[in-house]
């Protein structure tokens, strides 16, 4: 799990890795942790990066404050935890703004820190990402939210559908024989030389093309057609055979 924490003061870092050490060993989970004197150092590394599962920030910095770098975090990642650090309490309805996964007040408990990691330890179980390359960016795409591929020259574009329903669609570097290798065949095939899909995702299937949960649609090969049916079918199977329990 890497984690980031970004302080301006030593002494609260020493602390704070110190807990997140003793979180490690007893939960046997190996932690990458990095130090960030300010956030604009931190966005400097983030922004050709962005592979942080957990961030600790301290609101009170020098120049950029924590939570003017949580907002910029916030318009490219809206998966990533967030806690903040601060000696203060004014700030806690700012972090209602940017999805804060907690508010600690120093000095922080080894307790509470521990409490944060938990339930982060408990979402990337849930969660699972692929890291793919934009033109300009490295990013961090969730799978599950992922409709489908679609290869567009050397490289391809991914549609995704956010939290509240927002379709993005991602230009990536990468060919779409790349992504299907990393996703693997669990859960994705290929409709059409042109489009993988995410079996999940898939609302409707026609004779000529498939149609998604957020409306999108793209088109399905002959070829591919009896594959993708029957592929469809046992998802919706697995899913019924589970809620029967």
């Amino acid at each position: 799990m890497k984690i980031a924490i970004i302080e301006d003061e030593q002494m609260h870092i020493d602390l704070l890795e110190d807990y997140l050490r003793q979180w490690s060993g007893k939960k046997e989970v190996a932690v990458e942790i990095r130090e960030f004197p300010s956030a604009e150092s931190f966005l400097f590394v983030w922004e050709d990066t962005n592979d942080f599962d957990i961030l600790f920030v301290d609101i009170q910095m020098r120049e950029m404050n924590g939570m003017e770098m949580a907002r910029k975090i916030r318009e490219r990642d809206e998966d990533i935890a967030i806690v903040f650090t601060t000696g203060i309490s004014d700030y806690i309805e700012d972090g209602y703004e940017v999805e804060a996964l907690h508010y600690l007040l120093k000095p922080i408990s080894r307790e509470k820190v521990g409490q944060c990691m938990d339930k982060v330890l408990q979402r990337s179980r849930k969660e699972q990402y692929i890291i793919v390359h934009g033109k300009e960016e490295v990013l961090k795409l969730p799978i599950r939210r992922i409709t489908y591929i679609e290869a567009q020259g050397h490289g391809c574009v991914a549609e995704t559908c956010s939290k509240d329903g927002e379709t993005v669609r991602t230009e990536i570097m990468e060919s779409i024989s790349e992504i299907e290798e990393k996703l693997g065949a669990d859960g994705f095939m290929r409709c059409h030389r042109s489009y993988l899909c995410r079996i999940g995702s898939i609302h409707q299937i026609g004779k000529a093309e498939l149609t998604f949960d957020n409306g999108s649609r793209i088109p399905v090969s002959r070829r591919m057609y009896a594959k993708i049916n029957q592929a469809f079918i046992k998802q919706f199977q697995r899913a019924d055979d589970v809620y029967e329990r």
